[in-house]
């Protein structure tokens, strides 16, 4: 567990690492590249490299921090992977409602499995934020499976992960979306984001009353030129527009 670079976060916790890649945005997957990166290092977490191993063993980490924190949960795996058992997921809700003063940010591009989970389970804990992927406009329809837990599971914050967007989204119906976040790709594979795109979305989320979160531009910039990410930022127009849910 470690204090995050990603900037709509503070910290990550993984008690599931690795993955299998489920659709468009995992072609170039930050968290494979890493996980190999730390294997290579040496490191005993990612002994598996990529391959979904499952860590009990780190279950009890968030409940050694006592400073309020904002975590993202699985930032190097998918929680709601089919073969991570509901068994386990309910050994993670523990954790998390066993500390009332975190809040935990649990991001899925498998809506559905999430969906199934807390339906089951009757409830979404009141200090998890439950997000699901949206890199094209093929997967919008991941999108109702946060409106629904809104409603029939009181879901708190639910949120949007536009990133690595990759084609425009048209309409978006945001009912019952409190946030959206959006960045494009980066690497030396990465794929062109059109401002255009991102422009949409930010209209979009405006005319919804939903926050809305601009990440990154990524390899290529606000101009379509490649350069360091660093270099091209987070700007729009000259503005940074970074908001966060009401909560």
């Amino acid at each position: 567990m470690s204090k995050s670079k990603i900037n709509w976060t503070e910290r990550t916790w993984n008690p599931v690492t690795g993955c299998t890649k489920y659709s468009a945005g995992c072609q170039h997957c930050y968290a494979e590249t890493m996980a190999k990166r730390l294997r290579g290092m040496g490191q005993e977490k990612y002994r598996n490299g990529f391959k979904l191993t499952l860590h009990p063993e780190v279950l009890d980490e968030p409940i050694k921090v006592k400073e309020p924190s904002m975590f993202f949960v699985c930032s190097m795996a998918d929680l709601f992977h089919n073969n991570v058992p509901f068994e386990f997921v309910d050994k993670v809700m523990t954790t998390i409602e066993s500390t009332p003063q975190h809040i935990y940010q649990v991001l899925t591009k498998r809506a559905n499995l999430m969906h199934q989970y807390f339906t089951l389970k009757g409830y979404v804990p009141e200090n998890v934020w439950i997000g699901t992927t949206v890199e094209d406009a093929a997967y919008k329809e991941r999108i109702w499976y946060l409106s629904d837990l809104k409603s029939t599971c009181n879901a708190g914050v639910t949120f949007l992960s536009c990133e690595p967007l990759l084609g425009d989204l048209g309409k978006l119906d945001l009912y019952g979306i409190d946030w959206v976040i959006v960045g494009g790709e980066s690497g030396q594979q990465a794929r062109v984001m059109s401002k255009d795109w991102v422009l949409n979305i930010k209209r979009q989320c405006e005319q919804q009353n939903a926050a809305f979160f601009f990440k990154q531009w990524g390899t290529y910039g606000e101009d379509g030129v490649k350069r360091n990410k660093n270099a091209n930022g987070n700007e729009i127009n000259g503005m940074v527009y970074q908001a966060y849910p009401n909560m």
